[in-house]
């Protein structure tokens, strides 16, 4: 069964809030987590770069996560990324 997106396979904490993020098609590039995200809720501790550098890539969600259970949708990460447009369905990360 083919999916209906490309999903994350690799993460790498390039320092601060900044991620290079690849994915199963072979795009890949990097985002900045000041730029798109609003740090409150589950998103909040995502201000410390500590916590930032925990991130990992979650195989049963295509995307990424940290250990307190925040991720982000991976049809999002694929727009930064790619600057393709997300499908009419997706949602905005948090606060965009």
């Amino acid at each position: 069964m083919e999916k209906p997106w490309p999903e994350v396979v690799q993460v790498k904490h390039l320092g601060g809030t900044v991620l290079h993020v690849t994915f199963d098609d072979g795009a890949e590039g990097d985002i900045d987590l000041a730029k798109r995200l609003r740090f409150r809720g589950v998103f909040a501790q995502l201000k410390d770069p500590a916590f930032v550098a925990k991130v990992y890539v979650d195989e049963d969600g295509g995307t990424i996560a940290w250990p307190n259970g925040a991720d982000i949708d991976p049809v999002v990460l694929y727009h930064y990324v790619t600057g393709k447009p997300m499908p009419d369905w997706a949602e905005p990360i948090v606060g965009s």
